[in-house]
């Protein structure tokens, strides 16, 4: 029985567990984006998402560079953590929390492991295209036109309709 176990051992010892998390860590900064197996993914997600908490505090430069070095405790990277506080913080300020997004992927084919992609959900352009051309006004100002298949039918009926109208009208000229 697991009861109370959180952490998922991924197979691996402390120590070498360890070092994985911190380099898919790594990799998820520099990157934004990574494609794991499922499992590594989950067990990513609830090792970054407090260092990434970690990164949005600090109101003195004292905390600051504590905060600083707490991470760096994590990532051994110093371009990693300059990326976590430059670039990333700032975009993640104002969200309270779920800063990662994993999304499954499928199987692997060689050994059958479910693959997943985990992002840092601020950083992606695909998802978030319609809510920024609607706030840059980019969108025209004449609604788009729908077509549908019953609508021509129903619109050739009508054609034909008034067609017959104007030949009536005429002929009784």
């Amino acid at each position: 029985m697991r009861h109370g176990n959180k952490v998922n051992k991924l197979s691996r010892k402390k120590a070498h567990r360890v070092a994985l998390l911190s380099n898919l860590a790594v990799a998820l900064v520099t990157h934004k984006r990574i494609v794991t197996t499922l499992a590594k993914a989950k067990a990513l997600r609830s090792y970054i998402e407090p260092l990434l908490t970690k990164t949005k505090k600090g109101e003195t430069k004292e905390t600051i560079s504590h905060q600083h070095r707490q991470v760096f405790a994590h990532f051994q990277d110093k371009a990693a953590v300059k990326e976590l506080f430059t670039v990333i913080a700032p975009k993640i300020a104002s969200r309270p929390g779920g800063y990662t997004r994993i999304i499954r992927l499928g199987i692997r084919p060689g050994d059958n492991a479910e693959k997943a992609m985990i992002e840092l959900v601020d950083f992606n352009e695909v998802y978030g295209k319609h809510i920024v051309a609607a706030t840059t006004e980019e969108v025209s100002a004449e609604p788009v036109k729908k077509t549908r298949r019953a609508g021509s039918a129903k619109k050739k009926a009508t054609e034909a309709a008034t067609e017959t109208t104007e030949e009536v009208s005429a002929s009784e000229e």
